[in-house]
């Protein structure tokens, strides 16, 4: 059997790892071959490959301006916005310039599988609603700090006392950020935070 070949662009390289192993772990003869940035991904597109992944926020040429690109030395490869910026505006941008379909960063792991196979099947897919508006989740100012402050490595009593509330005020708002990232520990809300843009 021929294996599928993904190219994969994104410029945090913890991320494409993590998505490489998820990839080979749901689609059995996948190869994926990651790249950093746009230059760096149309030397590997010299290899053929069935679907690009791509990031919007890279270094460079961004992955909006990017397609174009892409289309012109991949021809009929279809390319896949995988991205945290999910915005309305964005997303019909990225359709409009002939992606052939969007996910967010937000989405789990089964379902950027599920796209990814919808569209390797010659099918466009249609961003899911909340793809669309990331206003339809999002964090409290309260839970915007608290992250920060986790993010900073604090335990909940220092956060409790630097922002002037109790300790169980405080766990609240970590059990809400881990709920907002569909996340089991701090340290993963942190991470994904970081992939979606949400931290420096």
């Amino acid at each position: 059997m021929i294996p599928t070949r993904i190219l994969l662009i994104d410029d945090h390289a913890l991320f494409r790892t993590g998505l490489s192993l998820v990839l080979s772990a749901n689609m059995p003869g996948v190869e994926v071959i990651d790249a950093g940035t746009l230059s760096e991904a149309m030397l590997s597109a010299e290899n053929h490959v069935d679907i690009v992944l791509l990031d919007i926020n890279l270094p460079g040429l961004n992955g909006l301006e990017g397609i174009a690109l892409l289309k012109r030395k991949l021809h009929q490869v279809p390319i896949l916005i995988l991205s945290a910026q999910d915005d309305g505006e964005t997303v019909r941008l990225a359709l409009a310039r002939g992606a052939a379909g969007f996910i967010s960063k937000v989405e789990c792991a089964e379902n950027v599988v599920a796209t990814i196979q919808l569209v390797l099947n010659g099918q466009h897919s249609e961003p899911r609603p909340a793809t669309y508006s990331r206003a339809l989740r999002t964090m409290t100012p309260r839970q915007c700090e608290v992250l920060d402050l986790l993010s900073q490595g604090l335990s909940n009593k220092l956060i409790a006392d630097q922002l002037l509330l109790s300790e169980n005020t405080i766990r609240i708002h970590v059990q809400g950020i881990l709920t907002f990232f569909r996340v089991k520990s701090r340290a993963e809300a942190v991470f994904a935070a970081r992939i979606q843009g949400q931290l420096s």
